[in-house]
């Protein structure tokens, strides 16, 4: 959890680790990455109490069941753990190298990675963090790569610690062993980039709103959602009339990375408006190609319902982030848009 000792007037944490300090490890480098269903659905408790009630969460044709353990529901700042990890992969992934679902993690350089602080009490939180993540169970019928997994499993299976001997016992590493749902999701490239800022956000509905503003604003200008809606999908536990309030706060301050946020409260409506800021952290690689005519028939015969072209754009857009040049661009765009369809059903 992160130590809220820092002047709580300013809307970003600061960055605590500015040259990053990371002299035995190119982690500094890693672009963020996380996964995008994990993005789109309400998969963790955004308060810092322990939440111990099982959840339900219900949007069109997906389901998700949430089982806390006795130490309660992982939360969103958990969640940096798994965020991590991912990035790490991702980066090995693109310079070519073997993966697996077991990640060593050092924890001094996890700590500088996601914006904390590196005291004693920061070290135990760790601690407790993979025991939440750990004991919070997952049943579900969203798919990640071509599988539904619907027996229940831990957003983690398994973790390790080691500690130094000696007076402090600090924590020197851990390994994770992520779930196959994670891990499926990885190497079917289901993950989208975060900004780094991500990690100074102050406020739990801070960061799972712009969560949400990535994975459905994405590229795109900017992205409307009815207020009661955003509620639904950000998982939060407020009621409506305090979560109005929190997102009129996030309205005025607009300090969310990426994305302007404003708030009509007269049509209880939320619009997300790009920043522009995304090129900075996106490769530019993007395929720049014309698709033949016949794909966007072929598109609209396996993805019904679906405006073709804006399929176009969220299939460019992975393309771009996963740097991927497809060899057969309209095998790859109908392909995509069959996946879309199938997880999704329609529009």
């Amino acid at each position: 959890m992160v130590s809220e000792s820092t002047n709580s007037k300013l809307p970003l944490l600061p960055d605590r680790h500015p040259q990053h300090d990371l002299f035995i490890c190119d982690v500094a480098d890693a672009v963020l990455k996380d996964v995008m269903h994990q993005m789109e659905h309400p998969f963790y408790a955004l308060s810092k109490k322990p939440e111990t009630n099982i959840r339900r969460y219900e949007h069109k044709s997906h389901w998700l069941e949430i089982t806390p353990s006795v130490k309660g529901l992982a939360t969103i700042y958990d969640k940096d753990i798994l965020i991590y990890c991912i990035s790490q992969i991702m980066a090995r992934l693109k310079a070519g190298e073997t993966v697996s679902q077991r990640v060593r993690i050092n924890s001094r350089d996890l700590l500088i990675f996601t914006n904390r602080g590196t005291s004693g009490r920061d070290y135990m939180a760790l601690v407790e963090a993979l025991d939440r993540l750990e004991g919070t169970r997952i049943r579900t019928n969203i798919m990640t790569g071509d599988e539904e997994q619907i027996d229940g499993f831990g957003l983690i299976d398994a973790s390790s610690i080691r500690r130094k001997h000696g007076l402090d016992g600090r924590l020197l590493w851990c390994e994770v062993k992520l779930s196959d749902w994670v891990f499926n999701a990885i190497k079917a490239h289901e993950v989208l980039t975060l900004h780094r800022d991500y990690f100074r956000l102050r406020k739990p509905i801070e960061r799972r709103v712009y969560e949400l503003a990535r994975k459905h604003c994405g590229q795109q200008d900017s992205w409307r959602i009815g207020l009661e809606l955003l509620l639904k999908k950000s998982g939060s536990q407020s009621p409506e009339k305090r979560f109005r309030q929190m997102i009129r706060h996030l309205a005025d301050h607009d300090h969310l990375p990426d994305y302007s946020v404003s708030f009509d409260a007269e049509a209880d409506m939320v619009t997300f408006q790009n920043r522009g800021t995304m090129a900075a952290y996106l490769p530019s690689s993007a395929w720049k190609g014309r698709l033949d005519p016949e794909a966007y028939h072929d598109a609209r015969e396996v993805a019904p319902s679906w405006d073709v072209h804006y399929l176009e754009q969220e299939w460019r857009q992975w393309l771009g982030e996963n740097e991927i040049e497809p060899k057969a661009p309209t095998r790859h765009f109908v392909k995509f848009c069959k996946s879309w369809y199938e997880k999704r059903g329609r529009a």
